[in-house]
């Protein structure tokens, strides 16, 4: 094998005494000092290197002192070794020019990582004073950290699954010396005693990842729309870009022509698929919400990527418009509900909303503040400047209004007490003192698509020329939906 080292153990001893130090005590004096950290135990070399290689100097005080006792493999915590786990990284493109990281996918890779080998580290930490207080000082500051463990990170890395670890109180020793003392030394040490579970990780393997670009394969033959199986083999043949075999399919009706034979686009079991707002499920047989997404996932060829994968829908337009609607979005199956597909919309592929004159001044044109039945809504608590309202209902009659001795109902006068009149399916806007018809239903022939999204709900709507329907969401029928993995 080849030779490798990575600091593994020396990272966990490192931590340790960073863990132990920037501690201080305060002296007689009130003075307060920092008490340092080095690594090893009073060796008879260690001892005479602090001493100055001279007998007549005691070591100083306060220090802490903090060694390995010993190193055990941990059983407990042991797991399948050949395990591998692979980590796929995209970096951010860097410009070394300007030193900072563009908006561009950058280099990728693929990272495998072996099974780590459970190790039980055990150290202690020596404290070195030259009084009880001082040593209380000491003591009293690291005590109340360990209830009973504390935690420590050896690295930052991203790919890192034994970075994190926890460092236990199992011992205290709180005096070194007996009665009497003596005159020996006036160096008393604490002794603590302290465990932590780490890992011995094997080298990981890096590659490059690469990006698919092109896919060439080869079909069956389906000039009658299916596979012959009169033979046991079929013919492979290479598929023609010529223009005389492609198909064609016709958008408005969601059919393919090939060869003079008409079929129509479907998809995995012909399933339908309801869409209300950000969240899609499949009809199957008119009920909804029985199919688990997954069926319908891992038959298609491609892999599922969770927010990567999209799912897109073509609706035709009304009667007398030409071309349909194309709605793309990023999709992600909810794990707690298989049979719901949640998706982030493309904004970009969402109708534009139809800007309405506004009287007011109101900033979002596009749009409506509620759907209402006028026969049954007060505006009077939500009558602001800008209010804007699709009405279910008309208001008055424009044959009533003005007409001797009518008077219409008091929520929907104007301000100088003049009724106001408007047809089902108008849009009206309240500009302060009076209402104005921002959309006339009953002028409006449905020969130019307009868009508004009603603000209480977030629903986008569409007119027909007749009525309101919804704009994009509902039931998409097999050969108008797919998926892209």
């Amino acid at each position: 094998m080849q030779h490798f080292y990575d600091g593994q153990i020396r990272r966990y001893i490192t931590q340790l005494i960073r863990l132990f130090s920037n501690f201080k005590y305060k002296d007689g004096e009130g003075k307060e000092v920092q008490i340092p950290v080095l690594y090893g135990d009073l060796t008879r070399q260690v001892s005479n290197i602090i001493r100055d290689q001279s007998e007549n100097k005691l070591p100083s005080a306060p220090r802490m002192a903090v060694y390995i006792t010993a190193l055990e493999q941990d059983r407990t915590r042991t797991a399948d070794s050949s395990y591998v786990s692979k980590v796929h990284l995209r970096e951010r493109e860097y410009s070394q020019t300007d030193k900072e990281y563009l908006n561009t996918q950058g280099k990728n890779y693929t990272v495998e990582r072996i099974m780590p080998t459970p190790y039980t580290l055990t150290i202690n930490l020596d404290i070195w004073a030259t009084n009880t207080d001082m040593k209380l000082q000491i003591l009293e500051q690291l005590l109340m950290l360990f209830n009973p463990s504390l935690e420590i990170q050896t690295t930052d890395n991203y790919v890192d699954w034994t970075s994190l670890t926890s460092v236990e109180l199992t011992s205290i020793n709180f005096s070194s010396r007996s009665i009497p003392a003596g005159t020996e030394s006036e160096i008393d040490i604490s002794t603590l005693g302290f465990t932590t579970p780490i890992y011995i990780n094997m080298p990981a393997k890096v590659k490059k990842l690469g990006v698919i670009t092109n896919v060439i394969m080869s079909i069956f033959d389906e000039t009658n729309g299916t596979i012959d199986l009169k033979s046991s083999m079929p013919e492979l043949q290479a598929f023609s870009d010529a223009e005389p075999n492609r198909p064609k399919t016709d958008l408005q009706t969601g059919r393919i022509e090939k060869d003079g034979i008409t079929i129509t686009a479907g998809n995995y079991q012909d399933y339908d698929v309801l869409v209300m707002g950000n969240m899609a499920q499949i009809v199957d047989k008119g009920k909804v919400g029985t199919i688990d997404w997954f069926k319908v996932l891992d038959p298609h060829p491609g892999q599922y990527k969770p927010g990567l994968s999209q799912l897109m829908l073509r609706r035709k337009l009304i009667e007398g418009e030409s071309g349909s609607i194309s709605i793309n979005g990023n999709i992600t199956v909810n794990e707690l509900d298989r049979t719901q597909l949640i998706i982030a919309w493309d904004d970009d592929t969402i109708p534009t909303n139809t800007n309405l004159n506004s009287p007011s001044g109101r900033n979002n044109q596009g749009s409506v503040d509620f759907i209402i039945d006028p026969g049954k809504f007060n505006p009077a608590a939500s009558k602001t400047a800008g209010l804007r309202l699709l009405l279910l209902g008309a208001i008055n009659t424009s044959s009533n209004v003005g007409t001797a001795g009518y008077d219409g109902p008091d929520a929907w006068k104007n301000a100088d007490n003049t009724d106001f009149a408007a047809g089902e399916n108008d849009i009206v806007e309240w500009d302060g003192t009076k209402w104005h018809i921002v959309f006339d239903a009953s002028a409006d022939d449905g020969t130019t698509t307009k868009y508004i999204t009603n603000l209480n709900t977030g629903v986008q709507y569409r007119w027909t020329g007749t009525e309101w329907i919804l704009s994009w969401e509902g039931e998409y029928q097999k050969g108008t939906w797919r998926l892209a993995l």
